[in-house]
């Protein structure tokens, strides 16, 4: 589709979603209703990043009353070759929230990008005020340009790819606005400290997109292991069926370029990462099998895992990881590998082991387990296991069962409760958000912002994590045995090449 044929699928004018930068510069029409919100203490708030998961997001900040969006961004214009979670899923979540039935009837594929959300938020604020129209967000191609006008801004969400987080992010802190982060919180292990030393120096409100970090089912696992009922934990094995089940990995580098898009500023999307051809096999989604772009399925998912797992037994960062996998390649991760972390001892634990499976390798079946008894949940799970017995649970601590030493299986908490109601806000007939845990975790920020407690998942707690996860990266593609000195920011055993990896150069001109 061209860009009018878009815009007429989203029954949005031309006009509207057309702001030169002349007029960008200017004040706002509407400008006034942000001045009432921001004079209310709504938390003025920009979206950096807007393709189908920032939408989301962004769909779920219009619900909430505490905040107010004036701000878009993205290097994609729009398009319609986004990912859908269900059939229409994203399409009937924007008519949801617009309550407007016939929003995209046109429209051939999941569509985003910034002349789209710049359409839904100013639909949006128009229909809630109840006027004709709202011009109070503006789209940017550039998250510079957007920190630099936006003098209003409090806050930011970054909604990027993972290559993308860091700079932003620090940059966004920098000028003083708080952040909120997709998770892998970084791309590489400098970047972790880096995030973390810039939120405690400037002093911004942080929080990684880590949902279940104030979960019931986080909070009952830290409650077994804390009461002993499997006793002193030695080892842990987490696994998931990303990415095999979700997106391709293992790909060869594609030897040939595709045309760039129309409205898709290319040289923008690859940032600080290498330049290379556009091809269709980086975006939308699959960005994530590639070195320079994403972390595999270990950043991809491990962040939510390793949450629970070091609110229940305390994680710093590993000082011995090692990897196996199927067939390495030079640009892209591998189908499915195995990582295995080793951290030493503490004043609260002994040494633990905690051992990562992903595409389709799982860990050896406990004994105590029959065969027609499922292991973990949904083909994921994390086992503790302890000198009295283990620990079984789905991958982010729901449905937690204790497998005894003797075979005997027992539910704690019973029968696991039914899924989860959506979040319902004040006005029900926007729909619910992704769920009321989503909710909490983003509303734990808002007051973070306001000046409330730091909230759960910020980048100080996340960051050991992260460490940890991006060392396994590292193994992953070294196939090496690294041992890593964490205070002195080195590998005492590993070859030059994953010392490379701790702090890739950026590409200019891009830094932190």
């Amino acid at each position: 589709m061209n860009r009018r044929e878009l815009l007429q699928g989203l029954g949005i004018a031309a006009s509207t979603l057309s702001l030169s930068r002349t007029a960008r510069a200017m004040p706002r029409i509407g400008a006034s209703d942000n001045a009432n919100d921001r004079a209310s203490n709504k938390l003025t708030i920009g979206c950096i990043g807007v393709g189908s998961q920032g939408l989301r997001v962004l769909l779920d900040a219009l619900r909430l009353a505490e905040v107010q969006v004036v701000a878009v961004c993205d290097v994609n214009r729009g398009s319609t070759d986004y990912l859908d979670w269900g059939r229409n899923e994203l399409r009937n979540k924007v008519r949801m929230v617009l309550q407007d039935p016939s929003w995209g009837a046109t429209l051939p594929g999941p569509t985003a990008g910034r002349n789209v959300a710049e359409g839904i938020v100013n639909a949006f604020y128009a229909k809630e005020r109840g006027k004709p129209t709202y011009n109070g967000c503006t789209a940017y191609e550039d998250f510079r340009e957007l920190l630099a006008k936006e003098k209003d801004l409090d806050a930011v969400i970054v909604s990027t790819p993972d290559h993308w987080h860091a700079p932003i992010a620090i940059a966004s802190m920098r000028s003083g606005k708080h952040v909120y982060s997709q998770k892998p919180m970084a791309h590489n292990v400098w970047e972790c400290r880096e995030m973390a030393r810039v939120a405690k120096e400037t002093g911004r409100a942080t929080q990684v997109s880590i949902f279940n970090s104030d979960s019931e089912a986080s909070r009952q696992v830290q409650e077994l292991l804390s009461k002993g009922v499997i006793g002193p934990v030695r080892s842990i094995d987490i696994w998931t069926k990303r990415a095999s089940a979700f997106w391709r990995q293992g790909l060869a580098t594609p030897t040939h370029a595709d045309e760039i898009p129309d409205g898709l500023n290319w040289d923008m999307w690859v940032g600080p990462a290498p330049m290379r051809p556009f091809r269709r096999s980086y975006l939308p989604f699959v960005w994530r099998a590639w070195y320079d772009f994403g972390c595999g399925a270990l950043g991809d998912m491990g962040e939510y895992g390793f949450d629970t797992i070091s609110r229940a037994v305390g994680l710093q960062a590993a000082h011995r990881i090692q990897a196996s996998t199927t067939e390495l390649f030079p640009d892209s991760y591998p189908v499915a590998s195995s990582v295995h972390f080793d951290f030493a001892k503490t004043e609260t634990r002994s040494e633990l082991k905690l051992n990562w499976y992903d595409g389709g390798i799982e860990p050896i079946r406990p004994v105590e387990l029959d065969d027609t008894t499922e292991m973990g949940t949904g083909g994921e799970g994390v086992i503790y296991t302890g000198d009295g017995g283990k620990l079984m649970t789905a991958f982010m601590g729901e449905n937690p069962r204790v497998l005894s030493a003797d075979g005997k299986i027992t539910m704690p908490y019973g029968m696991p409760a039914k899924k989860e109601e959506p979040f319902q806000p004040a006005k029900p007939e926007l729909g619910g958000s992704a769920s009321n845990a989503d909710a909490a975790h983003f509303l734990e920020w808002v007051r973070a912002c306001q000046g409330g407690s730091p909230a759960r998942a910020n980048y100080a707690y996340e960051a050991p994590i992260v460490e940890t996860l991006m060392l396994g990266c590292i193994a992953v593609r070294t196939h090496e045995l690294l041992e890593w000195d964490a205070q002195n920011f080195q590998f005492t055993h590993g070859a030059d090449q994953a010392s490379s990896l701790l702090k890739p150069p950026y590409r200019s001109p891009w830094g932190i």
